[in-house]
Order: C-alpha cells, then sequence, then structure tokens
C-alpha cells in the first residue's frame, strides 16, 4: 500500500480513490488476498528511447517523470486475442492496438513487448479524446494561464475536462453526438472529427514505421467496438502502408470480426475487449 500512496502525486485522479476502495474492502474482508492490477504494467518493456522526454534527467530520478502509458489490460488482452485470430505466436507479431472510448490510447507491440504507447506520464497526452486535449505544444498552457487567469489546477481541469472533443466541437465529449452534428451541417462538428481521424493516423504511421511493418491494427472499446464510420475514416487513405478497409464487413457493432480487404496486408480486427478477465486473471493467479 506504501507503494501507491507514494504514487499519489502521479496520479492524483485514480490513486487516492481507489486506495480507499482497497482499504474498505481490507476493513469488511480481513481474511481475504487484496489484489491491485495497474494498467500501467503491460506497457514497463518500453526502452528509455520512448518512455524518456526530453526534460533535465534529474527530474526522471527524482520525481520519476516518465512516460508510463495506461489501458494497458485491454491492450493487453486484444493483442493476444488478435494473435491468435493471425494464427500466429503472439511473440512474433507485430501489432497497433487502438483502445479508442471517451479516453482513447494506442500501443505499438512487437515481439510480445510494447515499443510504444500514446499515452504518457498521465493520460492527457496523445489521441485527441472525450475532454482531453491529448498533444499539444506544452507553451500553450502557459499561454492559457496567463490569458484566462488559470492557477495550476485550473489549467489540469480545463485541458483534461474542457477539451479534446467536447472543446473542439462545443457539441459534446460523446462522438455519436458529434457525428450526428457533423451530418447535419455543423461546421465545428465537422473540423473536430477531422482533427480526431488526423491524430489517430499519424500514431499509425508512427507506429509503422517503429515496429517496421505491422501485421495488424485492433479496434477496441466503445468507439473502437461499435464506430463503424469512425473506423472507416481512420483507415480511409492508408493503402500506401498496406491497409485496406472492407467497407461492407466493416459495417458491424460489437462483434470480432476482421474487416480489412482480402488484398490488405495489414489485417484490421475489431475485438471487444475483456479488462474484468485480463484481472481476475491476474488476481489468480497472484492469490493462489
Amino acid at each position: 500500500k506504501k507503494v501507491i500512496k507514494d504514487c499519489f502525486d502521479i496520479a492524483p485522479l485514480h490513486n487516492p480513490p481507489n486506495m480507499m476502495g482497497i482499504e474498505a474492502c481490507q476493513a469488511l474482508m480481513p481474511n481475504v488476498p487484496h489484489v491491485a492490477a495497474f494498467d500501467t504494467a503491460f506497457h514497463q518493456t518500453m526502452e528509455p528511447a520512448n518512455y524518456l522526454y526530453a526534460l533535465p534527467y534529474e527530474v526522471y530520478e527524482k520525481h520519476k517523470v516518465r512516460r508510463y502509458g495506461f489501458h494497458g489490460t485491454s491492450h493487453f488482452f486484444v493483442a493476444h486475442r488478435a494473435a491468435e485470430m493471425l494464427g500466429k505466436l503472439y511473440e512474433e507479431c507485430k501489432i497497433i492496438t487502438l483502445h479508442m472510448g471517451n479516453g482513447a490510447s494506442m500501443a505499438a507491440i512487437k515481439d510480445g513487448k510494447v515499443i510504444d504507447t500514446s499515452m504518457g506520464f498521465t493520460p492527457l497526452e496523445g489521441l485527441v479524446m472525450g475532454t482531453r486535449s491529448g498533444d499539444i505544444d506544452p507553451a500553450i498552457v502557459f499561454f492559457l494561464m496567463d490569458k484566462l487567469g488559470m492557477n495550476a489546477q485550473d489549467a489540469n481541469s480545463y485541458f483534461n475536462k474542457k477539451s479534446g472533443m467536447l472543446g473542439l466541437s462545443g457539441v459534446s465529449n460523446d462522438l455519436r453526438d458529434i457525428l450526428e452534428a457533423a451530418s447535419s451541417g455543423n461546421e465545428r462538428a465537422q473540423i473536430a472529427l477531422d482533427v480526431y481521424y488526423n491524430r489517430v493516423k499519424g500514431y499509425i504511421g508512427n507506429y509503422i514505421a517503429k515496429l517496421n511493418g505491422c501485421d495488424c491494427l485492433v479496434f477496441t472499446a466503445g468507439v473502437g467496438e461499435n464506430g463503424y464510420d469512425v473506423r472507416e475514416k481512420v483507415c480511409e487513405d492508408l493503402d500506401y502502408l498496406g491497409i485496406k478497409m472492407d467497407v461492407e464487413k466493416n459495417k458491424v457493432r460489437g462483434k470480432e470480426v476482421d474487416v480489412a480487404a482480402e488484398d490488405s496486408r495489414v489485417r484490421i480486427f475489431v475485438i471487444p475487449t475483456n479488462e474484468e478477465l485480463v484481472i481476475a486473471r491476474d488476481t489468480y493467479n497472484l492469490a493462489k
């Protein structure tokens, strides 16, 4: 528990309430083993080239400022399932996983190890999300703190809860609402979608370069599993990279399916995630 408490300042929104839950359960069930499953664990195979920021090295040594990544239980589950669908050993695959929900992240997995992932020191880094900005120029933070009279706590809330698709579209943090608004002619909604798709495409190209190829893309989580129109736009015009979608096959929601065209070098899988199963298995293996 001390290790978790030592990480309170790194994840102040998540770790303190989780500790409250642990302590409450321990009080109610003192003789039952309790297991903490961290969704950062899967990404700890990253090399320094991908987890270090270009900051003075002492902030990493003293304050552990580095890229951690999140959604690990989901990336773990769908990557292993993708290897089965490919008919290959997991340790021999090059996989790009796309966990796309209100929070969203991607991971590049090679030979059974995470090479890179889009979230960083916190879940704020990376893709454009429901209310999170994703990647931005860090100087914008200081500029807006000055212009809008924000303190550090205000800025944290601004970029985590008021930005992303909500801030860009002015409609909602829910992609379904934004898609509907865009189809009705809402220009801001369409621009927000274009920014969203563009960011995902950029990470796909980044990861294919780092993996030196790709066996499959895997779409999962709420948007990834159900938003077939979003999947289509993400994969549009990626044929040079060997990614070709069968648009008709893609018109499914919440089903495990390969939606790639027959001649696509890269398979495109939709795989419903099961984070609870991963946690249950980890708990069983640790507690038995």
